[in-house]
């Protein structure tokens, strides 16, 4: 379906849309906006649109060519099993915190200056020692052969044709090599640590020979949450190579991991500060903490001698009624200061999401359900236009607000 040319078949698109599934207000919204960028003309940085939405007609079907993220939702819950949709859209509890992350975002208004020059908008940033396009990266998440046959292998392709970083989890159904393999972009390697510290320092030395660049421990999982939703799915889960050999006390010894028990099996209720000390002391390649959310942990983790700290709330999958990461982000920012790199995920739909998330003090953000989406939807092809998107939006928001560079985006873009 190509994009309206007049008034009356913009009616008629924007009306097939909202038959799809989804939202009428979704819909609408997506709509107007290509709509308004259709009739004006555009940077060159800022192009692109029907090219790469083919690949996921083609793969999706006649009429699916999604133009912002909400529309990979619908198309994603239509291809996937309705259990592995449930596995990746629960939360914790009442979900009460997965929707804060997204409403959070909503809330905050931007405020723009007129009459910049932003013919040249430079969207590049330096994260742990190494230049990456944009200030986005793919966070780990879990069996992602549960969305697609491909699973972890066509995240990686798509992270390597838009430049973009991939973390890896520990919990993947693939190898970290494999995945390795067919990488073109970094990859980070997101790592729960086990009691068994030669358990997990021979996954460590598997990581570093396989060239990842950092490792993200998971600190705010030492058991797993309420997850109501997952747990009536019955979801089944494939297999996970990196836990291979893992020995459990009691029943017989040994993971099962076709049952979501397998997370409560291999977390370490024990986890400490001396755990992430241990770490710094084996590990050859950056260590980043992902989950903090306290201010005071946060300066913990800076003077600890960390590379950086992911601000996160596990997509609001462990504790539910934490707050939106992005309303913690300002105070864990102050309190860092600069002295080691502030990331933050959940939540993030808009390019002006990453606007707001870098101006109220993030280095870069982690997107998580919106890739897997489109991963469900289009295999490679889905990832790749949900991060083409994103990066455009993104370049949008920085044009229209005045901001030239990465390093001009602060509070002051944010309407108090």
């Amino acid at each position: 379906m190509l994009p309206p040319t007049n008034k009356w078949h913009s009616l008629v698109w924007i009306a097939a849309f909202v038959s799809s599934g989804a939202t009428a207000v979704e819909r609408v919204s997506c709509c107007a906006t290509e709509m308004a960028e259709e009739s004006k003309p555009k940077a060159q940085a800022v192009t692109g649109g029907l090219k790469d939405r083919e690949p996921v007609a083609r793969e999706c079907g006649a009429g699916a060519e999604p133009i912002c993220l909400a529309d990979f939702e619908a198309l994603a819950k239509a291809k996937m099993p309705a259990t592995s949709w449930e596995y990746v859209t629960a939360g914790a509890g009442d979900e009460i915190t997965v929707r804060w992350n997204i409403e959070a975002y909503q809330r905050i208004r931007l405020r723009p200056r007129v009459l910049v020059d932003v013919s040249k908008v430079d969207t590049r940033v330096t994260l742990l020692g190494q230049e990456h396009a944009f200030p986005i990266l793919l966070a780990p998440a879990s069996s992602q052969k549960l969305m697609h046959a491909e699973g972890e292998l066509a995240t990686a392709r798509a992270a390597g044709a838009t430049g973009t970083a991939m973390v890896l989890s520990s919990f993947s159904s693939t190898s970290l090599e494999d995945v390795a393999a067919v990488a073109k972009s970094p990859l980070w390697f997101q790592l729960y640590v086990q009691p068994d510290h030669g358990f997990t320092r021979a996954l460590l030395q598997r990581v570093e020979a396989a060239g990842y660049r950092a490792i993200c421990v998971t600190v705010d999982t030492p058991i797993t949450g309420a997850r109501n939703r997952e747990t009536r799915a019955a979801v089944k889960l494939p297999a996970m190579p990196h836990l291979e050999g893992f020995k459990v006390a009691g029943r017989d010894g040994h993971l099962h991991p076709a049952s979501v028990e397998i997370f409560s099996a291999v977390l370490d209720a024990a986890l400490s500060w001396t755990d992430v000390e241990w770490l710094r002391s084996v590990s050859k390649i950056p260590l980043v903490l992902k989950g903090v959310m306290n201010p005071d942990d946060a300066d913990r983790a800076a003077k600890s001698g960390v590379a950086g700290i992911i601000v996160s709330n596990h997509g609001g999958r462990n504790l539910d009624t934490l707050p939106a990461t992005i309303d913690a982000l300002p105070q864990v920012a102050d309190k860092v200061a600069g002295r080691i790199p502030v990331f933050v995920d959940g939540g993030i739909r808009r390019g002006t999401d990453i606007l707001k998330a870098i101006a109220l003090g993030a280095n870069a953000v982690f997107i998580g359900r919106p890739y897997l989406y489109g991963l469900g939807a289009a295999g490679e092809a889905g990832v790749t236009q949900v991060i083409n998107i994103l990066q455009r939006e993104f370049q949008m928001a920085m044009a229209l607000t005045g901001r030239t560079n990465v390093a001009s985006i602060d509070r002051s873009v944010i309407w108090a």
